[in-house]
């Protein structure tokens, strides 16, 4: 089987789905894989690793499986032939109309982010890798826009007291955020709907907030949306409690919604002026009410940070991550090399988002 690794288009985008090290992996199960030159060059693998590696530099797209991060805008699709294999974050929720075009095209195409969530599939959880480092990220912005330090110093001058940080969602984003804000010295506190993750907040030497809103879990581990009269409260509560923070960070999301709106402009309003909110939800519109999706702006004295796609920003360990979901992805599609679907295979048939033309699966 041949496997070919598309260098990203979309704008910002310095992720790559393959990088030398699972190419070598690849290459010594059987797999010949294809690399487009520069795919790897924003992400700091140049061309000559891949070679390195076993690849050959030239055109993916006649390959039997292309692997990308981003789905394939229009000219991409119209580059796919029948029967290719399409491997990336497909957006079969928010894009139905890409998902459509591929089928159209005859490509059977795999959506990393619908990868069943069980524990044999835990190595192709691409959510969870790129969401590692978007939360380890949102703490480091935090810390640069806040005009404090984050931990308390005893200097001659006198003492410093460390920042207080609040990371509302405690999904793998919100955790990674909690465990680097504590280790950059700040005081912090985990909110969650989920009360079955408080255990898991504590654990990492944060507080838990209880703002009386719970029970909110659906299936698979992920919250459920709120109702209107939850959401309500929720805010309420939380626009009590937010000005005892120097930085909020938010994670919260409900998989194929818009994000839930978590801080009104009252709750901003609360906060001490020069306070930051780092919005992770902004690529789904955000979770204040606020944030300006792509901008870091100043609102209420407020500092809000809604840089979208923070995995691109720390490309080097994002694609490494990535591409070790897809490595794992693609041994299990094709074992030994040679494409074998199982359709009867929970994670294949879950994964899958179409699988011949004007049939999505």
């Amino acid at each position: 089987m041949r496997v070919g690794a598309a260098r990203e288009t979309a704008p910002g985008e310095r992720r790559v789905a393959l990088v030398p090290e699972t190419v070598g992996k690849l290459a010594g199960a059987g797999f010949d894989v294809v690399v487009e030159p520069g795919a790897g060059e924003a992400a700091s693998f140049p061309d000559d690793a891949y070679a390195e590696a076993g690849a050959t530099l030239g055109s993916p797209w006649d390959a039997d499986a292309l692997v990308k991060v981003r789905k394939p805008d229009d000219a991409e699709a119209g580059r796919l032939h029948d029967g290719q294999l399409i491997v990336g974050f497909l957006d079969p929720l928010g894009d139905r109309e890409g998902i459509e075009r591929l089928a159209k095209r005859g490509a059977v195409g795999f959506a990393m982010e619908s990868i069943p969530r069980i524990t044999r599939a835990q190595a192709m959880d691409a959510l969870s890798s790129q969401a590692t480092v978007g939360g380890y990220k949102s703490a480091l912005l935090g810390a640069e826009h806040l005009p404090r330090f984050f931990p308390m110093l005893m200097t001659a001058a006198g003492t410093v007291p460390p920042a207080k940080v609040l990371v509302i969602g405690a999904g793998v984003a919100g955790l990674q955020a909690i465990a680097t804000a504590r280790r950059l010295g700040a005081v912090v506190t985990g909110f969650d709907v989920r009360p079955a993750v408080q255990e898991q907040i504590e654990s990492l030497g944060a507080n838990w907030l209880d703002l009386g809103v719970g029970g909110a879990e659906a299936e698979g581990g992920y919250a459920r949306e709120l109702t209107p009269q939850e959401m309500q409260a929720q805010q309420q509560a939380l626009e009590s409690r937010i000005g005892d923070f120097d930085v909020v960070i938010t994670t919260a999301a409900v998989p194929g919604r818009a994000a839930p709106r978590i801080i009104p402009a009252s709750a901003v309003r609360a906060m001490r002026p020069g306070s930051v909110i780092v919005d992770l939800a902004a690529d789904t519109g955000g979770n204040c009410e606020l944030t300006q999706p792509g901008e870091v702006v100043e609102r209420e004295s407020v500092t809000l940070v809604g840089l979208t796609n923070l995995p691109a920003t720390m490309p080097y360990h994002a694609s490494t991550l990535y591409s070790r979901n897809v490595l794992a992805l693609l041994l299990h599609l094709a074992p030994g090399g040679e494409l074998a679907l199982d359709w009867s295979d929970e994670i294949t048939a879950g994964a899958c988002v179409t699988r011949k033309e004007g049939v999505p699966a």
